[in-house]
């Protein structure tokens, strides 16, 4: 935890904010923003200095410790391609519940039963 700072005072001001900017400039974020194009890898999206907190980090394997410093793992995402990609794996495909059978009744019709006998007729 950092200490309080003095709001009358300009020079813990400045300190404070300067280790902030330090802080952030380490983060995988400020990373991945100096190593990547400001374009979204989905949708292509092209950002600048105005609208670039609509980009996002995307972790590829979803493990947000793995942070290489490559950058290997990373991808800037738009915030709508970012939701997206954790939606669809926010939900994994189950199979769909058994169907009570007994409610319906089966069916009877066999469109095909004849098919032999149809054949035969037409081949004569």
């Amino acid at each position: 935890m950092t200490a309080p700072v003095d709001k009358r005072n300009p020079e813990d001001i400045v300190a404070r904010a300067r280790r902030e900017s330090d802080a952030r400039a380490l983060s995988y974020r400020e990373r991945a923003l100096k190593l990547y194009p400001w374009v979204c890898a989905r949708c292509g999206r092209e950002f600048t200095r105005q609208n670039q907190q609509e980009l996002t980090v995307h972790h590829r394997d979803h493990d947000h410790d793995n942070n290489p410093e490559d950058g290997s793992n990373w991808e800037l995402l738009c915030i709508y391609c970012h939701d997206d990609e954790h939606t669809r794996h926010a939900q994994p495909m189950e199979p769909a519940p058994a169907r009570d059978t007994a409610a319906r009744p089966l069916a009877t019709f066999k469109p095909f039963a004849d098919l032999k006998v149809r054949l035969r007729q037409d081949g004569k």
